[in-house]
């Protein structure tokens, strides 16, 4: 963990930042969702920071909230070789502000959290499901998720498989 990243976000964002933690020697910053693109914005071209890569976006769900769902953002600064984690509460029918202006690979991973979890990213060029197929109803790592359905069987190419397997 940098120290230098804590800092520098504190002095710039003092009360914006809601809450900021350690776990596994990596630093996490709660914020707003109003303030997320200042964030990372200000994480990606400080200088003595640049966290410019974005990793992953993940969610968790914590259904006994009311703001029950925590996007979370992991950048990386090749500079520092340090991890910085940005997370941004929402309620289930919130949507948050996209970062594909800012990332390019932030659509996939945008994609893959409303695919996963249902959680919509406003100003997102291709909001569209990315792991589940079309007519899949539901969003499997919710908490709420049905675990009664009885799961699908695919059978393509039964009859006919492809060359390589004949």
């Amino acid at each position: 963990m940098d120290i230098n990243t804590k800092e520098k976000v504190s002095a710039r964002f003092g009360s914006k930042v809601l809450e900021t933690s350690t776990q596994f020697d990596e630093l996490a910053f709660v914020v707003d969702k109003s303030d997320l693109h200042e964030l990372v914005r200000y994480l990606r071209d400080e200088t003595g920071l640049r966290y410019r890569h974005l990793s992953d976006i993940t969610a968790t769900d914590w259904l006994d909230r009311s703001k029950r769902f925590e996007i979370i953002y992991h950048l990386y600064s090749f500079d520092l070789r340090d991890y910085v984690r940005i997370k941004v509460r929402v309620a289930e029918d919130e949507p948050v502000p996209t970062m594909c202006s800012d990332w390019k690979t932030a659509d996939w991973l945008e994609r893959e959290v409303y695919d996963m979890f249902g959680v919509t990213f406003a100003g997102h060029p291709d909001m569209r499901r990315i792991l589940m197929w079309d007519d899949f109803e539901g969003h499997p790592l919710r908490k709420d998720y049905p675990l009664t359905y009885e799961m699908p069987q695919f059978t393509f190419n039964k009859d006919e498989p492809p060359e390589v397997i004949k």
